[in-house]
């Protein structure tokens, strides 16, 4: 397989000044979750799939029980009298710097493609403990689509010192789009950051701005009740998780230091 293979699905349809919206997997799935939902209740239609040599060496095991290569795609939604919607979301991110970059390139050769007005990064924020109500943070390649977004939703722009580098596609693609002068912002919600809990509150913040700044009218029932369900299930799989996680820790560094005392919290 070559590094990149990009599959167009169908026709190029015709967009008027489209906004991307990127949702891939990262901290808390938060901008997975969002880019699905939106996908799904939207009925978007997909444009085109990436498979890489750049992606993960694993296959999926699909609901029929046979096997799928990992893939990104690009799904789009035409909306009358607005700004139509570009959608990229997948499986999984390239794995290594160098691919990330090349891949953040390929997209944004289609967003120019297609005349893509602004771009939307989504992820999560990791915290130590599951918040009750989480807060959205943003920060963008420009103040002006940051006060754009900020403007009537509450979200924090006060992200300096909340959190590190913001890494994979999520952070690459603001950081590339400024050169191209398209104007671009991250919408990051606060989650639990272990890797076993899934981001659904974080992301139904996300979705309330979205929804209230692209003027979508997504009905959130459907996701509100998933939330207590799966934050439920997933609570209760990362305290098991962490057990075993302990526990083989203490194993580890039993065996290392041979039976001298030692107390872990």
């Amino acid at each position: 397989m070559s590094e990149w293979v990009v599959k167009q699905i169908g026709k190029k349809p015709k967009l008027n000044s489209p906004i991307f919206v990127e949702g891939l997997p990262g901290i808390g799935n938060v901008g997975k979750v969002v880019a699905d939902f939106m996908i799904e209740k939207m009925k978007a239609k997909k444009l085109y799939e990436f498979h890489s040599a750049a992606f993960p060496h694993s296959v999926f095991v699909n609901e029929d029980n046979l096997v799928e290569l990992p893939k990104i795609e690009i799904y789009y939604k035409t909306l009358k009298g607005k700004h139509d919607l570009l959608f990229l979301a997948g499986d999984i991110q390239p794995i290594d710097e160098e691919s990330c970059y090349k891949f953040a390139d390929k997209v944004l050769d289609l967003c120019e493609e297609y005349k893509v007005k602004e771009i939307i990064t989504l992820g999560g924020i990791g915290l130590q403990n599951i918040p009750k109500k989480p807060i959205v943070y943003c920060t963008g390649n420009g103040k002006k689509i940051v006060e754009k977004y900020k403007k009537g939703t509450g979200i924090n722009e006060k992200l300096y010192g909340v959190v590190g580098p913001i890494v994979g596609v999520t952070g690459i693609l603001l950081g590339l789009s400024k050169p191209r002068e398209i104007p671009a912002i991250a919408l990051l919600a606060e989650t639990f950051g272990h890797p076993m809990y899934l981001g659904v509150k974080g992301a139904r913040e996300v979705l309330k701005v979205l929804n209230k700044k692209l003027g979508l009218n997504i009905n959130l029932k459907d996701l509100d009740k998933e939330i207590a369900t799966l934050e439920e299930e997933m609570l209760k799989r990362t305290e098991e998780f962490s057990n075993i996680t302990k526990r083989t820790a203490i194993k580890k560094l039993k065996s290392k230091i041979k039976g001298e005392t030692s107390y872990i919290g």
